[in-house]
């Protein structure tokens, strides 16, 4: 078992499954699909919740129905990679709302950027206001999101026999 790994049962893996389908699912039909008690059901839930197996439900919103018509990502490669630079770089990263994920890479990048943005200039002018000064960048490539074909939140859970699906 892996650093932070959670051992799951069959029946964890199931409220998973339909929770990742349905984040609002009632409890009692929850339940039901489950085929276990109400009471059962929403304490394994509730405890999936308090270990950190489940982080939270949201919504997940259509970028393009409120007005953010473009996704793009940023490969941005520091010049130092000190706890400071490090530090600096992630604490502008969080404080923008544009940023929608920051992953730290293997590459020629250090970091990968998920940004979205009304339109290309408001993209462009994230990123001359906002990545390009920030102290210890020294390179940023972007790619523009012409169309997503395929996006998922659902993780593939093991299923009886240890397989993902």
């Amino acid at each position: 078992m892996s650093h932070g790994e959670t051992l799951l049962d069959e029946i964890d893996v199931e409220i998973l499954r339909a929770l990742q389908e349905d984040g609002c699912i009632a409890n009692a039909e929850l339940a039901n699909r489950i085929g276990m008690s109400q009471s059962a059901c929403l304490s394994r839930t509730k405890r999936l919740k308090e270990s950190g197996v489940i982080r939270s439900t949201v919504a997940i919103v259509d970028e393009e129905s409120v007005g953010l018509g473009i996704a793009a990502f940023a490969f941005v490669t520091l010049g130092r990679h000190d706890r400071d630079a490090t530090e600096t770089f992630l604490q502008r990263v969080e404080a923008s709302p544009k940023v929608m994920e920051c992953y730290h890479v293997t590459g020629t990048a250090d970091y990968m950027l998920k940004i979205v943005a009304p339109d290309i200039s408001s993209f462009r002018d994230f990123l001359m206001d906002t990545l390009v000064p920030t102290p210890d960048v020294s390179h940023i490539e972007s790619r523009v999101v012409l169309k997503t074909e395929k996006r998922s939140f659902e993780l593939p859970l093991p299923d009886h026999t240890g397989r993902l699906r």
